[in-house]
C-alpha cells in the first residue's frame, strides 16, 4: 500500500488573502466554506492536492524548506508580470528561473 498527497498546508495570518492569491496564480477557487481561520483551494481541472491556508499566531521568520515551482504556460517574464500583479514580488533571478515570494513571504519559483 501507498500514501498520496491529499493536501498542502501553509501556515500563515491571513487564509482567505493567501487562498485567494493561489486561487488565481493556478486558475481555480476559493472554497465557499473558507473562513478567516482556514480556507482551501481545489486543484483546477488537472488533479493534484487541495492546498489548505491555516490561520496561526506565529509570523514567518526564515526560509521555506519545500516550495512550488511553477512552470509558466506562455512566457516566463509574462507569467512573473501577472504574478506581480496578484501581490508577489521576485526575490531573485537565476537565468529562466525566476524566484517569487506570495504576500505572506512563501517562497515559490517560476520556470519555461
Amino acid at each position: 500500500m501507498v500514501s498520496f498527497v491529499k493536501s498542502v498546508t501553509f501556515d500563515c495570518s491571513s487564509p482567505l488573502q493567501i487562498a485567494t492569491f493561489w486561487a488565481a496564480v493556478l486558475g481555480s477557487n476559493v472554497d465557499e466554506d473558507s473562513t478567516e481561520q482556514r480556507a482551501w483551494v481545489e486543484p483546477a481541472g488537472w488533479g493534484g492536492p487541495t492546498l489548505w491556508f491555516q490561520r496561526v499566531a506565529e509570523e514567518k521568520v526564515a526560509k521555506n524548506r519545500q516550495h512550488f515551482d511553477l512552470r509558466a504556460v506562455g512566457s516566463v517574464r509574462a507569467e512573473v508580470q501577472r504574478l506581480i500583479s496578484l501581490g508577489a514580488a521576485v526575490l531573485g533571478e537565476h537565468g529562466e528561473l525566476v524566484v517569487m515570494a506570495d504576500p505572506e513571504g512563501n517562497e515559490f519559483c517560476v520556470e519555461a
